[in-house]
């Protein structure tokens, strides 16, 4: 009988321990203090892209290590569970699974052209798919790219771009025909990789609840060109192209969410060990005790469908039930994990010193993106149940 094999491989342990040894030259006062002064980590990410650590996902013919979602989701949640967090993770988390729609349907020359920066981290990019007036529903985006020779012009609007005031590049989505003039909604959008050229896109930051070190922006495109030579497969069909993206980012911000999780519950377990109140620490209490022992049980289940997701992905299985299910999973687990390394701590878990209010606050981000905890249910409810489709 063949058993089903839970470990790590020697390559996937090879990852997390060299991560481990990476992210320790990156401690909690580093994090803390891109927290309070919003300046993007740049050492952190320039460490990483040294190290070839930003191409793992990219063929090696393009410069990257060509390595599977698998190893990338142990190398993003070693990170996060490093103490870096969302603040760490985001940093390069484009980098990992955001140019795979260039893998699977770029051409040669645009693999060659494209990839190669992007691994090395000369290059940063930003995904700039949503819009103000359609959130998820990315069918009803508005902005429009209108081909006039050898260049398309675009105008419109994007909300929530991450990285872009740091990025060289951006992977845009616009509609090249009418809504109107299409089969089916989601017809009639293209993808381009192309310049952030900031004589026609006008960026501005939106001040949020956490994560600042990692900026987030709504975007304001007026008459840029975009070279035909950047758009990437055939007009039209770029939201089929992006969807081979979707999986690994649940996969990656699934691995994300629990290592974050895993790093409250480790400063939780410590501090109760360490706190004497009525003479005896706090951990030897059961109503500390529990709600910890509860959320390293979420944390390790959350991480088994994450890997299982992974390993569909990997092996070429269809995984939108179980990359769903890993992020849902996760972004719940983590976040409770959080809210109860903030309990465990009482009042000074409201300190910043201490970290994990600073946790809590970037725990709400796997919640809300890439998609709602409403819709994976609403997805899981159609896909594995066979329910009725309810919008």
């Amino acid at each position: 009988m063949t058993a089903i094999d839970f470990a790590l491989s020697e390559l996937q342990q090879s990852v997390r321990d060299a991560l481990d040894k990476v992210c320790a030259r990156f401690g909690d006062a580093y994090w803390l203090e891109r927290d309070s002064d919003g300046k993007f980590p740049a050492e952190f990410h320039r460490v990483l892209a040294a190290d070839g650590w930003l191409g793992i996902c990219i063929p090696q013919a393009y410069g990257g290590s060509g390595l599977g979602i698998s190893e990338a989701a142990v190398m993003m949640g070693t990170v996060a569970a490093s103490g870096a967090g969302f603040s760490g993770a985001s940093a390069v988390h484009m980098n990992i699974f955001g140019l795979h729609p260039v893998v699977v349907h770029g051409s040669d020359e645009q693999k060659r052209r494209m990839l190669p920066p992007i691994a090395a981290g000369a290059e940063k990019a930003c995904f700039a798919v949503t819009e103000p007036n359609a959130g998820l529903e990315t069918a009803k985006i508005q902005t429009r790219a209108e081909r006039r020779g050898d260049v398309y012009v675009v105008t419109g609007a994007k909300v929530w771009i991450s990285t872009a005031q740091v990025a060289d590049k951006m992977l845009l989505l616009a509609r090249t025909t009418p809504i109107g003039n299409v089969g089916k909604p989601t017809d009639g959008l293209t993808l381009f990789y192309t310049a952030l050229d900031r004589r026609r896109v006008e960026l501005r930051a939106i001040e949020k609840m956490g994560r600042k070190a990692v900026d987030s922006n709504q975007m304001f495109i007026d008459g840029l060109e975009i070279p035909a030579a950047d758009r990437i497969g055939e007009e039209g069909r770029g939201f089929a192209y992006i969807l081979d993206g979707m999986n690994p980012e649940r996969i990656l911000i699934a691995a994300e969410a629990i290592g974050l999780g895993r790093a409250a519950l480790r400063r939780a377990t410590a501090y109760a060990k360490e706190r004497v109140v009525f003479g005896r620490p706090i951990g030897q209490n059961q109503a500390i005790q529990h709600p910890l022992a509860e959320c390293w049980m979420e944390l390790e289940a959350a991480e088994l469908m994450a890997h299982k997701a992974a390993w569909q992905y990997d092996h070429g299985i269809a995984c939108g039930p179980a990359a769903n299910a890993a992020k849902y999973l996760a972004a719940e687990a983590g976040f409770k994990a959080c809210q109860t390394a903030i309990m465990t701590h009482g009042g000074y878990g409201y300190a910043k010193e201490y970290h994990v209010e600073r946790y809590l606050r970037e725990s709400m981000i796997p919640r809300i993106a890439p998609v709602t905890p409403q819709l994976i249910l609403c997805f899981i409810a159609e896909k594995a149940l066979g329910l009725p489709k309810s919008y």
